[in-house]
């Protein structure tokens, strides 16, 4: 069984309890305007090509068989639309200033790596976390995956968006210990504006989930300007309150990693001038949705 990947991050402390490894699948059906990881979208793998980074060698030049490395003037342009993403000119380039982001690796493989630190996850309660993108869209590989980790006896998380078949996340729920639900937007029109789907689907799925009685973390990214707004706070509070298998909700403030890795993908950036929030800013978030539920609220 083969997936496409984007990284396997280490003693990762923010995704579940305890030390873990999350594994970031590529794949995702949502585009947020603030997504973070936009390396995530497509399945099939790509390049970043950070400019600072050139030393203007030509190596790739050289390398790439399709012509997608020029120096009009000395100047390295890169012409995606000619790119098959062979990954010959990130192979050569002596600078990193091309780097293929996606690997194909199997779930073998992923094991032997995320049982290295077995170790870790029994003193501290840790475990697997599937991550992405939406480890949905390669569902097979990803029950394949969670499947193997419970063999291993690992405890496993999956954080997911909740836009998938419910027959699907049905068959992967007794796989996994506790699901990192994200929850955008309360308004479903606001949803589509900032997402690109309709949150009905997620909502179902996640009342599903609850109804299983499977154990929920809702995280709901937390983007000023777009959703710091009363409402949204009272739905985040009105809709934990209601499901007895939330035990818990993070708020997870904005921050603007996307916007450099969206430049290195060659895309614009939907949000280029917001920053981090101020810490006093997302404990008020904090406070105010704690305000209205009997959930723990913390900040991811």
């Amino acid at each position: 069984m083969i997936g496409t990947i984007f990284n396997i991050q280490k003693f990762s402390i923010n995704d579940g309890p305890g030390i873990r490894t999350t594994v970031f699948l590529k794949g995702c059906p949502l585009h947020c305007l603030w997504c973070h990881n936009p390396e995530s979208h497509r399945i099939e793998p790509e390049l970043f090509y950070n400019e600072n980074k050139c030393v203007g060698c030509r190596e790739c030049a050289r390398a790439c068989p399709y012509g997608c490395h020029t120096f009009p003037d000395g100047k390295h342009c890169f012409d995606r639309s000619r790119c098959i993403q062979c990954g010959k000119c990130a192979d050569i380039c002596p600078s990193a200033a091309l780097e293929t982001v996606g690997m194909r690796r199997s779930v073998e493989d992923i094991m032997t790596e995320v049982l290295k630190d077995r170790v870790f996850y029994e003193t501290s309660g840790g475990g697997m976390t599937v991550s992405g993108g939406e480890p949905m869209l390669q569902f097979d590989f990803t029950l394949a995956l969670l499947k193997s980790a419970k063999e291993h006896g690992l405890h496993t998380c999956m954080e997911t968006c909740g836009y998938t078949d419910e027959d699907k996340l049905r068959a992967v729920a007794p796989y996994v210990d506790l699901f990192l639900y994200d929850y955008k937007e309360t308004s479903p029109a606001r949803h589509k504006q900032y997402t690109g789907v309709s949150n009905r689907r997620i909502l179902k799925n996640l009342r599903t989930l609850n109804d299983m009685g499977c154990d929920i973390v809702l995280r709901c990214p937390i983007i000023p300007t777009l959703n710091d707004r009363d409402d949204h706070f009272a739905g985040i509070a009105t809709l934990a309150s209601r499901l007895p298998h939330v035990t818990e909700i993070n708020v997870e403030p904005y921050h603007p990693l996307g916007s450099g890795k969206a430049a290195m993908l060659g895309r614009e950036y939907a949000l280029p001038d917001l920053t981090f929030p101020a810490e006093e800013t997302v404990q008020d978030w904090i406070a105010r949705i704690a305000a209205q539920t009997s959930v723990p609220v913390k900040k991811a």
